[in-house]
């Protein structure tokens, strides 16, 4: 039933700490998903610095996909959008052929306050990796929920549960939030060939075996997949259909590696338009490693 647990790596972006789990050496992407991050939980004090924000860079090829559970980010990007994303809302961003964007936390520097979320990337199918950028916000009335037995759910994009989202997909997926009650059941369909269950928060019991907050559990085909939460807990489900093998470097995401290449070359070069509202300084291109020095 259980493919591979993945744990999160922790990394520090310069004043908050995010988990890695995806891409992952052993499993580079489950249906479309392509990168996964899980943003804190951290608890800012206001005035904290403006290092800990993330400056204007570039992606392609990708749809990034932010998701918070407490908290506040402002979106800004090149095509003109300034959007503040806010908990149960989801920030989808069509990069296609080319978008820049920052995320700034101007409202917690001023207040102070929680911020926890995920932030996950979604390969572009091949036909549409250089389709025109875009960007929508979705608040909860456009994203289904389903109460009872002591779980919650929020189906924040595509399709799964005889549920649709109304968030615009390039590809069948399936993203959903459950929280769960201490003793509570749920199962995962068999709807898709990959799937995947993250545990964010608490402890759930799968196949005998139980797993905690920073675990993705990746299921074999084929069968559904029960839950039963050993404590409260919070997890997202993730999967879809494969879009074949992607070549992911700094930012960029592409089924091609020349293409990575040229986006590399256009960063560098000042080719790709910042945010209008937010053009004051960017994030340069990270510059590979120097090889070792045979002779020290």
């Amino acid at each position: 039933m259980i493919d591979l647990v993945i744990d999160q790596r922790r990394k520090d972006l310069g004043g908050f700490e995010v988990g890695r789990v995806l891409p992952y050496a052993k499993r580079r992407m489950v249906g479309p998903f392509v990168f996964f991050d899980h943003m804190g939980p951290v608890d800012f004090q206001a005035g904290f610095p403006r290092t800990v924000d993330v400056r204007p860079h570039p992606h392609i090829g990708l749809s990034t996909v932010t998701y918070l559970f407490e908290g506040e980010i402002t979106h800004r990007d090149s095509t003109g959008v300034t959007q503040a994303i806010h908990p149960g809302e989801v920030n989808w961003m069509v990069a296609g052929r080319g978008i820049t964007h920052s995320e700034r936390f101007e409202t917690l520097r001023r207040n102070g306050g929680a911020m926890h979320g995920i932030q996950a990337w979604v390969a572009l199918p091949a036909e549409l990796e250089e389709t025109d950028p875009a960007f929508a916000n979705h608040g909860p009335d456009d994203l289904p929920t389903y109460e009872g037995g002591g779980m919650w759910a929020r189906l924040i994009a595509g399709r799964a549960f005889g549920a649709e989202a109304k968030v615009k997909t390039q590809s069948p997926l399936f993203y959903v939030h459950w929280r769960l009650d201490a003793g509570a059941k749920a199962q995962l369909p068999a709807e898709y060939p990959e799937r995947a269950a993250y545990v964010a928060e608490g402890s759930v019991e799968v196949d005998g075996r139980t797993y905690q907050a920073g675990q993705m559990l990746v299921f074999l085909p084929g069968r559904p997949v029960t839950f039963t939460a050993q404590t409260p807990a919070i997890v997202m489900l993730l999967g879809g259909e494969p879009v074949g093998p992607r070549f992911v470097e700094w930012n960029f995401v592409s089924s091609s590696k020349e293409r990575l290449e040229q986006a590399k070359a256009d960063w560098r070069a000042g080719r790709m338009k910042l945010p209008d509202a937010d053009d004051q300084e960017f994030i340069p291109l990270p510059e590979p490693a120097p090889p070792p020095n045979p002779m020290s």
